[in-house]
């Protein structure tokens, strides 16, 4: 056999070698991922209600993710509309595919959001969520306070370890963004 036959069978492993592995990597059962827990509140903070927007909300968001990622370049960007919506690409064999995951928010009893997922849309492919949901944790550089459950088909808000200056916390109340009805509480430790 010549030279470049072999080469050609080498490469033909690889090639095949690799897309296993892919799929593989892919298709592994995800473990479940435990809600880390809420940052006390400050002892004797006063409160603030806020009402917000949500064109407000969506700016706050994508800002605060701008500035935990430190890149100009956003890898993921939250849209609020009658549901929240996660805007990504992933990479898969050099191919840019668009990704845009529904959620539907949740304020917990802490003042955290869980964001539930409700669909996906990869391109023109037929993923399963939670698949979607690891690869996005796995590949994108999320800050620490968005936490992908994948197995739970969610992603968790740490809106207590939301990095605001002077010990400064924030929590949710209520999220109806249908109704565009949005209440945050803002904690303020006293001095």
């Amino acid at each position: 056999m010549n030279k470049w036959k072999i080469a050609f069978f080498l490469l033909a492993a690889l090639i095949v070698t690799g897309a296993l592995a892919f799929v593989f990597w892919i298709s592994r059962p995800v473990e479940g991922t435990p809600l880390p827990l809420a940052a006390p509140a400050a002892d004797g903070a006063d409160r603030l209600t806020v009402t917000a927007t949500r064109e407000d909300l969506e700016g706050i968001a994508n800002t605060y993710i701008r500035q935990a990622i430190n890149n100009d370049r956003i890898p993921v960007k939250l849209e609020f509309e009658d549901d929240v919506l996660l805007v990504s690409e992933l990479t898969v064999f050099a191919v840019q595919l668009p990704v845009t995951m529904h959620f539907e928010p949740e304020v917990l009893d802490d003042g955290n959001l869980t964001l539930k997922q409700k669909s996906v849309e990869v391109g023109n492919l037929t993923i399963p969520p939670s698949t979607i949901l690891k690869l996005l944790g796995d590949t994108v550089g999320l800050p620490a306070w968005m936490v992908v459950r994948p197995k739970e088909e969610e992603l968790f808000i740490d809106l207590s370890r939301l990095p605001v200056s002077g010990g400064i916390q924030v929590r949710a109340k209520e999220i109806n963004l249908p109704q565009d009805d949005i209440e945050l509480e803002i904690l303020i430790p006293r001095k």
